[in-house]
């Protein structure tokens, strides 16, 4: 079985980021990402087993070739999706909205996920050294097994 890491994720850069942390610490991995919710969701439920980590965006603002907003649903969708399962990976959440990631790292914990929050800031600066971190620190804990 090919370990498998699966994000919630809409900025392009920051998937780059995330990509290259993940060529280094989890090498043998398999990196899926999603930009809408409810398609993350779909797939969650037919590959969770197979999933080792997760981390998830909250705001998913994208547009159309026109401008107009995509309704791509955002990042609690999945939270309270993984909420309604047994806990089976650790989950990162990715957010900088102070409103609504505290209530997706709640749900979470609340039905005993391993999460942690990382607050994006400094451009992407944060994906090497905060979410990287909480990467290797799952690692080291024994909650992502190599």
């Amino acid at each position: 079985m090919t370990p498998i890491v699966a994000i919630l994720e809409d900025d392009a850069n920051r998937i780059r980021e995330m990509r290259a942390c993940l060529d280094q610490a989890l090498p043998a991995a398999q990196v899926v990402v999603f930009e809408v919710a409810r398609e993350m969701i779909a797939w969650l439920a037919a590959h969770l087993g197979d999933v080792i980590l997760i981390s998830l965006d909250h705001d998913l603002p994208l547009r159309d070739g026109n401008g107009h907003p995509l309704d791509c649903g955002s990042g609690r969708e999945v939270a309270d999706f993984l909420a309604s399962m047994p806990p089976t990976c650790p989950v990162i959440v990715h957010s900088s909205n102070n409103y609504c990631a505290p209530g997706m790292f709640y749900a979470l914990k609340e039905k005993g996920w391993p999460v942690s929050r990382v607050c994006p800031m400094d451009d992407l600066a944060w994906v090497q050294r905060d979410w990287a971190a909480r990467v290797t620190r799952y690692i080291r804990e024994g909650w992502i097994q190599l």
